[in-house]
């Protein structure tokens, strides 16, 4: 729970850094202007992020209590909530009963249905599912990103955006450098044309890798994946979509377009065993845009080796390198500073997200992050089918593939989209052979 404090709450310092038709809605149904009304959040999912956009939420305005929460798993949710209730001890924001401590995979309905503002931070295949729920139910929405882990998930997710916008409900997806000062501050400088046209870039998250939970026995094939989801690609997406999409989503904002079409390659070389599922530790991405930009993208998960998370944006004036401790120069390219960042880190972008939704809801403004959150889940997407299939492949081929991995209706006693064989080994892709469905 220390790291859980020191990486996600407020209190931390760390800056890590058409065709769809529209029901009628009664307007008056709709919370958009809150004015002084006490707002009830709810969360769903209550891993790290979760129980960290919980708190980050609480803290972002005053008359806010929590009143419900669901997860897969109960020692999770347990987990999550004593630690919310330790952050506010002698507050009064935490109101969640006994029967509202929702367990399992359908919780999440009498969750949202309970609450005003909803956080979204279950394991991302299931996000497109819960966001149109909540949008159903006129709610107002945290959501994590990536939203979605396969191109249909993202199809549902815009179509969802669509009707979020006619309801006029407030959106806020968890690619937090969107909220940062020091990537705002340099953004405007790029704007007005400081480093020129963006001609290519490099964007990276090289580290050492996540946890890894031993099965148990007597473990269903279903719990072991839902407790080990970062290996699975039906509910993660692997790496280059997970976490990959921060730096990806960077230069898809600096250059303000999305990628046309990726090549890549990638691979395991150190995840190799039964407890790795079928993800690659290594992914190498070209994306090239529609104004002739090629950003060259690398992901690395493989202890022992050089850790760089960055974004390199490099202008026909001129670049920008901005790291995970923030923004140093812009230079020309004669090395000349042209301009420096102020420095100012006074708070959490994690904050900032939720304290923009928040006031516009109070406001009655309509903020909504879905389509940018969405096309930059996509443009991940697009380099893991790059990689696993070792071919060009382009924006719209991957966005109309028939890739849904999502199960209709799980349970603990059924069988995921993906199986081990008889040695406990899942099918791994290989370029060549992959094929785009």
């Amino acid at each position: 729970m220390k790291n859980l404090k020191r990486r996600f709450f407020i209190k931390s310092s760390s800056l890590v850094a058409g065709g769809l038709v529209l029901p009628s809605f009664n307007i008056n149904r709709m919370a958009n202007s809150a004015n002084n009304k006490k707002l009830k959040v709810s969360v769903v999912g209550c891993g790290g992020r979760g129980t960290g956009a919980a708190v980050q939420a609480l803290r972002a305005d005053e008359n806010v209590e929590l009143v419900a929460m669901a997860d897969a798993f109960k020692d999770r949710l347990e987990k999550s909530l004593n630690a919310i209730k330790q952050e506010f001890e002698g507050e009064k924001k935490i109101e969640v009963k006994e029967k509202n401590m929702l367990v399992g995979f359908n919780g999440y309905k009498k969750a949202i249905d309970l609450a005003d503002v909803v956080i979204l931070a279950t394991p991302p295949g299931f996000r497109p599912l819960h966001f149109k729920y909540a949008i159903d139910q006129d709610k107002h929405v945290f959501m994590e990103k990536p939203v979605a882990t396969d191109a249909h998930g993202v199809r549902q997710v815009l179509e969802t955006a669509k009707v979020a916008n006619q309801k006029k409900l407030n959106v806020v997806v968890g690619l937090q450098r969107r909220y940062q000062y020091s990537y705002l501050n340099i953004l405007k400088q790029v704007r007005r044309g400081v480093i020129g046209k963006i001609t290519s870039g490099q964007v990276r998250w090289n580290g050492a890798g996540v946890w890894v939970r031993e099965r148990q026995p007597n473990q269903t094939e279903m719990e072991y994946q839902m407790r080990n989801w970062y290996y699975f690609n039906w509910l993660c997406g692997d790496h280059i979509v997970e976490q990959h999409i921060h730096n990806i989503d960077v230069a898809n904002w600096f250059i303000n377009e999305f990628p046309v079409s990726a090549q890549g390659m990638g691979g395991r070389e150190v995840r190799k065993g039964k407890d790795h599922g079928e993800i690659f530790d290594h992914h190498f991405v070209e994306f090239k845009y529609a104004s002739g930009a090629t950003i060259s993208s690398q992901c690395r998960h493989q202890p022992g080796t050089h850790r760089q998370v960055n974004e390199l944006l490099v202008g026909t004036k001129g670049k920008v390198n901005i790291t995970n401790k923030g923004v140093i120069d812009i230079e020309d390219h004669d090395g000349n500073i042209i301009h420096t960042y102020d420095g100012r880190k006074d708070e959490s972008p994690y904050q900032i997200e939720h304290n923009r939704l928040f006031k516009s809801i109070r406001d009655g403004g309509h903020l909504n992050d879905t389509e940018y959150g969405a096309k930059s889940t996509m443009s991940a997407i697009l380099g893991r089918m790059a990689t696993y299939s070792g071919k060009l492949v382009t924006w719209d081929e991957a966005m109309n593939a028939n890739d849904n991995m999502i199960p209709e209706n799980p349970s603990w006693d059924s069988n995921p989209p993906v199986m081990p064989d008889k040695n406990g080994m899942y099918k791994i892709p290989v370029p060549g052979e992959y094929k785009i469905s």
